[in-house]
C-alpha cells in the first residue's frame, strides 16, 4: 500500500508545480501593470493638482515656497478674487494684482458661444452627413472629395476673409461674429458622422420607406436616434473646441461684453501692474473655467468610450 501511495502522489506534486509558478508570474505582471497604470495616472493628474495648489496660496508666499506640495500660506483669496468677493486691498495684501474679473459675464459668454456652435456643427454636420451617406445625386462621391480636402487648409488661412466678412456684416464685437464661422458643418465632423451612417444597415431604413416615411423622418426618427454614441463625441469634442478658441474671439471681440473666458484670462494675466502675475488667481479662474468641460466628461464619458469601436447598433 505505501508504494501505491508513492506513485499516486509523486506526479500529482509535479502536477501542480508549474502551476504555481505561472500563477506566481501572472500576479507579477500583474502588479507591474497596475504600477504602470497608477504612474500614468499621477503624471496625468500632476498639472491639475499643482494648478489647484497654486491656487489655494497666497501669491507673496509662492516664490519662497515654490518647491512645496502643499499650498503656501492657504487662503482662498484667490477664488474670492476670481469671483469678485475681495475688495482691492484685500486683494494687494495677498500680492493680487488689484485688477477685476468681470468671471461671470466671461462665463456666460463662454456658455453662449460654446453651445451655439456645438448644436450648429451637430445638427448641420449631421444632416449632411447622411447625405454622403445614403442620398444618391449626381457627383456626390466628387463633391464630398472636394469637401475633405478642407481639411488640409490650416484655420489660419480662413481668419483674414472670415473677419472681413464680419466686418461689412457689422458683427464685430458681438457673440454672432464668434459664433457664426463656427456655425455650420466641418469636414471632420461630417466625415466622421458619415462613416458611422454608411454602417447602419439599409433594411431599417427601407422598411420604414415601405411604410410611407420620408428621408427627413428617416433620418430623425431611425437614424438620429441609433447614433447616439457618435453624436455625442462629436458634441463634446466640439463643445471642448469651442470652449478653448482663443484666437479668433480675441481677433473679433475687443470690447468686455463680447469677451469670452479664454481671452479674459489673457486679460487677466496681463494686468499686472506690481510687475508679477497673480498666479494664484490666474490658477483659480483657469481652475473655475475648467469645471464645465469635466461635468462633460462625467455625463458623457460612458458614450465616448462606447463610440470608439462604433458599437451603437446592437
Amino acid at each position: 500500500m505505501t508504494t501505491t501511495d508513492r506513485v499516486v502522489t509523486a506526479p500529482s506534486t509535479a502536477y501542480h508545480t508549474p502551476t504555481k509558478q505561472r500563477r506566481r508570474q501572472i500576479n507579477v505582471g500583474r502588479v507591474l501593470a497596475w504600477a504602470a497604470l497608477v504612474l500614468a495616472i499621477a503624471i496625468t493628474l500632476l498639472p491639475f493638482y499643482w494648478m489647484l495648489r497654486t491656487a489655494l496660496s497666497n501669491n507673496r508666499a509662492l516664490a519662497a515656497e515654490s518647491g512645496s506640495l502643499l499650498p503656501a500660506d492657504f487662503t482662498l483669496g484667490p477664488f474670492k478674487r476670481v469671483f469678485g468677493l475681495a475688495s482691492t486691498e484685500e486683494a494687494l495684501a495677498e500680492g493680487g494684482s488689484g485688477a477685476s474679473i468681470n468671471f461671470w459675464l466671461y462665463l456666460r459668454n463662454s456658455i453662449i458661444v460654446a453651445t451655439s456652435i456645438t448644436v450648429g456643427q451637430v445638427c448641420f454636420s449631421a444632416m449632411a452627413a447622411y447625405a454622403f451617406a445614403r442620398l444618391n445625386w449626381p457627383g456626390r462621391d466628387k463633391v464630398f472629395f472636394l469637401f475633405l480636402t478642407a481639411l488640409m487648409v490650416p484655420p489660419i488661412f480662413t481668419s483674414l476673409p472670415n473677419f472681413l466678412l464680419m466686418k461689412e456684416l457689422g458683427l464685430l464685437n458681438t457673440l454672432g461674429g464668434i459664433i457664426l464661422p463656427f456655425l455650420f458643418m466641418t469636414p471632420f465632423a461630417v466625415f466622421f458622422l458619415r462613416q458611422f451612417f454608411l454602417g447602419v444597415p439599409k433594411e431599417i431604413e427601407e422598411a420604414a420607406m415601405i411604410d410611407g416615411a420620408g428621408h427627413l423622418r428617416v433620418f430623425f426618427r431611425i437614424v438620429l436616434p441609433m447614433s447616439g454614441a457618435p453624436v455625442a463625441t462629436l458634441a463634446l469634442l466640439t463643445y471642448i473646441t469651442a470652449w478653448n478658441e482663443y484666437f479668433w474671439p480675441l481677433l473679433v471681440a475687443q470690447e468686455e461684453k463680447a469677451r469670452v473666458l479664454t481671452v479674459a484670462l489673457g486679460v487677466f494675466k496681463s494686468q499686472t501692474p506690481q510687475g508679477a502675475p497673480d498666479w494664484a488667481g490666474l490658477m483659480a479662474a483657469t481652475l473655475v473655467a475648467a469645471v464645465p468641460i469635466l461635468l462633460l466628461f462625467l455625463a458623457f464619458g460612458k458614450k465616448v468610450v462606447n463610440s470608439i469601436g462604433f458599437s451603437g447598433l446592437k
